[in-house]
């Protein structure tokens, strides 16, 4: 089975204090420490799974700058074969749309049998997966957290409300858009990042893809960002974990809330 899985590299929100610039228009970047996304990590894993066990092959493909050849580098240190790098300053202020026409494309150029993406990136839509799919006219599972291969089939888990679990069967080719906690991402050693750090990567720009100006340009524009103002009452508790959870209680028990 032939898998394509789409990446992104995010800011590291365990390593980062995230600050919004001083005009709105975008967070503070200087200083700022990168890695792959967090679902994007499960979604290779899992690829890199099903390959182990059904046999084929896993690609990586990342949309950004030259920057992002380092998250493909270490998903192949991780177990990805193949890797590549969507680089054009046409896709520099995309939306979700154009990059998801940027993967399409991808896609179209090469011939595989499931395509995934992590659930949510750090713009928090959710919606490259589903735009994909609907590009591509492919039956698409949001939200997976579980996978049997079957025969020209997949059988995808999904956990829904009241923690109950569902069971969809799936034909292939298809998108499927990965939840973390579906397994557990190996760790890349020293060892692996050197074996793959000489390995080419091919880029594409958007003519290599055949796509216009008009296919990278954002239909959405980000008007800006803010850190929502504390409500009148409101209260941060701070302290320890243990300590806020006592706060927390004498404020419920002060208020009539608990007895």
């Amino acid at each position: 089975m032939d898998i394509l899985v789409c990446v992104k590299r995010v800011p590291d929100t365990a390593e980062n204090e995230i600050e919004v610039n001083s005009d709105g228009s975008d967070i503070e970047r200087d200083d700022v420490v990168y890695s792959v996304n967090e679902w994007d990590n499960y979604a290779v894993e899992e690829a890199i799974q099903i390959r182990d066990n059904v046999g084929g092959s896993v690609t990586v493909v990342s949309v950004g700058d030259e920057e992002s050849e380092e998250v493909l580098r270490r998903e192949m240190a991780m177990g990805a074969d193949n890797g590549i790098l969507v680089d054009d300053e046409l896709f520099e202020n995309t939306d979700g749309k154009g990059i998801a026409a940027a993967l399409k494309a991808v896609i179209q150029a090469g011939s595989y049998d499931l395509i995934m993406t992590g659930a949510l990136a750090d713009g928090g839509a959710g919606q490259i997966g589903g735009m994909v799919a609907a590009m591509l006219d492919l039956p698409y599972a949001s939200l997976v957290n579980k996978i049997e291969v079957g025969d020209g089939s997949l059988k995808v888990g999904r956990e829904i409300e009241g923690g109950n679990q569902e069971m969809n069967e799936i034909s292939l080719p298809c998108v499927v858009s990965i939840q973390t906690g579906i397994n557990e991402p190996r760790y890349v050693g020293i060892r692996g990042i050197r074996k793959v750090a000489s390995v080419e990567i091919p880029v594409k720009s958007a003519a290599d893809l055949g796509l216009s100006a008009d296919d990278a340009a954002a239909k959405v524009t980000r008007q800006t960002y803010f850190v929502p103002e504390l409500g009148e009452g409101a209260e941060i508790l701070e302290g320890t974990t243990e300590e806020q959870i006592e706060k927390l209680i004498e404020i419920l028990k002060s208020k009539g809330g608990i007895k």
